[in-house]
């Protein structure tokens, strides 16, 4: 594999990235034999020898399959394999893999699933670009039923490669072995939990097979931000770390505001203040130590509190109220200097005006909606057949700032048009109080002086981290004070990694 592997390709950018193989002296017939061979290489490393079925399709999916059944059946497995049509129907490289195949076959219209201890779905993967019909869709169907593992080549049949929504009815597999880079459906829902364990194999593409192929988006993880948390010299400050400044909501919704200033201080910001209503002066007092509490009351009081403390960077929204109040607070705050993340309350105060908040938004803001929030503010760009991928990207250009769109896949993308996808979270962050934690964390890389995009991807990763760490049961208020851990073992599997990069060059050298 070449290192860093973490470009998403659309299914046009695998096809060109094979298409580079075969002219640079790597015949298609290699590419899949490699392929067919990791895969079997999968199966085998994950279940004991048992019956396989390989469902094989006409084109290059199915010849991928072809060689899995050969390199199990010389292995010792009980393998059959189950054609789409008659022979006569395979053509090109598949048809030469079938002609090498001395296994039994049978039709995929009388399979007998209960003779059957696996599947091996290679029948379309991602060039399929129609919905399963037939004797397939009816397969599809039976498959729940009879509990039988799964091995997807390339994705399930039936899920679209770059949207990650299935055509109507699709395979679920329990793993799926892919070749070369990612593609969307193995990293947005439901494409996703369809692909079940994605395994990513090396199949000889060159190197430079990148240098015309551009990625439609990144995975994201520490490399994309080395630089982040900010690392401290022996004589920094706290005013050298940054001033965050967090708005808080009336008295009786204070903890929002609360969570996102505590994950603030926590991402590193040196001085971060709750801007409190007079109303929440009081509660907010009873619950703060470490934070600075400072009264506010109204617009101009909202901008004088900014520019009292020196603001590199504000949260607006975690328990702000939906209304007129808290869009006038969200269009002054961005007359200063200071990065602005809004949320939640910030965003949906702005739905079926969104236009009048895109004209006053800044590149070094970021906005943080949820599925609904999005819809709120971007309902023109859903439908279409747009990927999350796409719709984000079309997002962060119209609203001029970087954005994160929360969910089980977040996505982030800059108002540049550069995408990450993030899928390092965990199911147990679906809680109250999570997203006032990120934002508050995304608050303090910006006070510190990150970029917006750099902020929003090392938060959404490092929040994600913190979820799985603590698993089921976590309420938000754990988040925070698991983060110094999160961060100390970032920082030492940094540490790990340039020794062995720096042992490896003295290797070499030597």
């Amino acid at each position: 594999m070449h290192p860093p592997a973490n470009k998403i390709l659309s299914v046009n950018g695998h096809r060109a990235a094979d298409a580079f193989a075969e002219a640079n002296g790597v015949p298609g017939l290699t590419l899949m034999e490699n392929a067919g061979s990791a895969v079997a290489r999968a199966i085998m490393a994950r279940w004991s020898l048992r019956k396989t079925l390989i469902l094989c399709g006409p084109g290059n999916n199915g010849g991928d399959g072809f060689v899995t059944a050969r390199h199990l059946q010389t292995a010792g497995w009980p393998v059959s394999v189950a054609l789409h049509g008659d022979r006569e129907t395979y053509h090109g490289d598949a048809a030469k893999m079938l002609s090498k195949w001395t296994g039994q076959t049978v039709s995929i219209a009388s399979i007998a699933l209960a003779d059957c201890d696996l599947i091996v779905d290679a029948l379309f993967g991602a060039g399929l670009s129609r919905s399963l019909a037939g004797d397939v869709f009816n397969l599809a169907q039976r498959m729940p039923e009879c509990r039988l593992p799964i091995v997807a080549v390339d994705i399930p049949s039936g899920l679209e490669g770059d949207l990650g929504q299935p055509r109507g009815c699709s395979f679920r597999a329990d793993m799926t072995v892919t070749f070369h880079r990612l593609k969307p459906a193995h990293l947005l829902e439901p494409g996703r939990s369809l692909c079940g364990e994605v395994v990513l194999a090396d199949i000889g593409v060159p190197e430079g097979w990148d240098q015309d192929i551009e990625a439609l988006a990144y995975l994201n993880g520490p490399e994309v931000w080395p630089g982040l948390p900010s690392p401290l010299s022996p004589t920094t400050h706290k005013h050298q770390r940054g001033r965050l400044c967090v708005v808080s909501g009336p008295a009786s919704a204070t903890g929002a505001a609360r969570l996102a200033a505590e994950a603030g201080l926590r991402a590193g910001a040196g001085l971060v203040t709750l801007l409190s209503p007079p109303s929440a002066l009081q509660v907010n007092a009873m619950h703060l130590t470490a934070i600075m509490l400072q009264r506010f009351e109204g617009v101009e009081g909202l901008l004088q509190s900014l520019d009292e403390r020196r603001a590199t960077a504000a949260v607006i929204g975690p328990g702000c109220g939906i209304g007129a109040e808290t869009r006038e607070w969200v269009i002054a705050a961005t007359a200063r200097e200071a990065a602005l993340v809004l949320d939640a309350d910030a965003l949906t105060s702005f739905e079926g005006d969104a236009d009048h908040l895109f004209a006053h938004l800044r590149t070094i803001d970021v906005l943080t909606p949820h599925e609904g929030e999005f819809h709120r503010l971007f309902p023109d760009l859903f439908g279409g057949g747009r990927s999350k991928i796409e719709r984000v990207r079309l997002a962060a250009k119209q609203a001029g700032c970087t954005i994160v769109y929360k969910g089980a896949d977040t996505v982030i993308a800059s108002p540049e048009g550069d995408v990450r996808v993030n899928t390092h979270a965990s199911p147990a962050l679906a809680t109250a109080g999570s997203g006032d934690v990120l934002a508050g964390m995304i608050g303090g890389f910006l006070a510190c002086g990150a970029g917006g995009f750099d902020a929003a991807s090392a938060a959404v990763w490092l929040h994600g981290d913190a979820g799985i760490r603590l698993g089921g049961g976590l309420i938000a208020e754990d988040l925070t004070a698991v983060l110094p851990d999160v961060f100390a073992d970032l920082a030492r599997s940094r540490r790990i990694i340039a020794a062995r990069m720096a042992l490896n060059t003295c290797h070499n050298s030597a």
